[in-house]
């Protein structure tokens, strides 16, 4: 588990594509990183957890994903099909710049929110805006995903813990209510934001220590959202269709019984002398 404070700055030496296994192997030189890191440890790479496969101490090289040598300081991690359909990990390239984040020890201080690295999908940054030394950054959500995000609750985007500051009526798109129209410090533009989005609020400190400074327009990012969201979601999911189901399972028997108790109430013996009556009284 992890919590969403970045605490390197890791540089990508290497990403081999492995169609053939459907994934992809990544060297990452992360100095800071590797110090204690376990073959087999988690590391959280741009939000995304990973398995280290291999490392480069100072006393030991290992071969990048390239066949080379990787610098003293770096890690290889495996990143199989389903985590490059779901993040942005397989746009990286050499030289690349990705966040980085060890797994959070037992007597560690939970200074973010509770991130598990696994990514939900990735979002497009649709607008900047330059408050002085901070930005407000819009980010266009992904289909499916709105319903999980809330005004003042978490959102991890490329691992960085973030508070919301502001989210889109649902189903209407368009602005936040109340609305951001203006900027005291200029604006990278905008692009549709689609239906669904959310805002932060970044400091200057995490501008410069992870990859949000260098975020433009048009950018993807790896976002996950409040696990308890996603599982309230899915207990409320639940309920629903046991509700439906039930609700449908007792209109069929009242209708059937409904039916039955009045098909059989036509055609009661009962039912005769009443003719039989009016017959006589012709």
């Amino acid at each position: 588990m992890f919590t969403g404070i970045i605490t390197e700055l890791g540089t990508v030496t290497a990403l081999e594509h492995q169609p053939e296994r459907d994934s992809a192997r990544l060297t990452i030189h992360a100095p800071a990183s590797v110090t204690d890191l376990p073959l087999g440890g988690s590391i959280a790479v741009n939000g995304t957890c990973l398995t280290a496969t291999a490392i480069a101490t100072d006393a030991a090289t290992v071969p990048d994903s390239t066949g080379t040598t990787a610098p003293a300081g770096s890690v290889v991690v495996e990143v199989i099909g389903e985590s490059l359909r779901r993040t942005s990990l397989g746009d990286l390239a050499a030289g690349g710049r990705v966040n980085l984040e060890r797994c959070m020890p037992a007597s560690g201080r939970f200074d973010g929110h509770i991130v598990q690295g696994h990514v939900d999908g990735t979002g497009t940054i649709a607008k900047i805006e330059v408050h002085g030394s901070w930005r407000l950054i819009r980010v266009a959500l992904p289909a499916g995903l709105g319903r999980y995000v809330a005004e003042k609750g978490s959102i991890a985007v490329d691992g960085v813990s973030l508070t919301v500051t502001a989210v889109n009526t649902p189903g209407a798109g368009g602005s936040a209510p109340g609305g951001h129209g203006g900027s005291d410090g200029g604006s990278d533009g905008g692009i549709d934001a689609g239906d669904d989005w959310f805002e932060i609020g970044v400091i200057p400190a995490t501008l410069a220590q992870t990859t949000l400074g260098a975020r433009t327009v048009g950018d993807r990012v790896n976002l996950e959202v409040d696990v308890v969201a996603k599982y309230a979601a899915r207990l409320t999911d639940y309920d629903r269709a046991a509700d439906a189901t039930g609700s449908q399972s007792g209109n069929e028997s009242g209708n059937e019984s409904g039916n039955e108790s009045g098909n059989q109430s036509g055609s009661r013996p009962g039912s005769q002398p009443g003719n039989q009556s009016g017959e006589a009284a012709r």
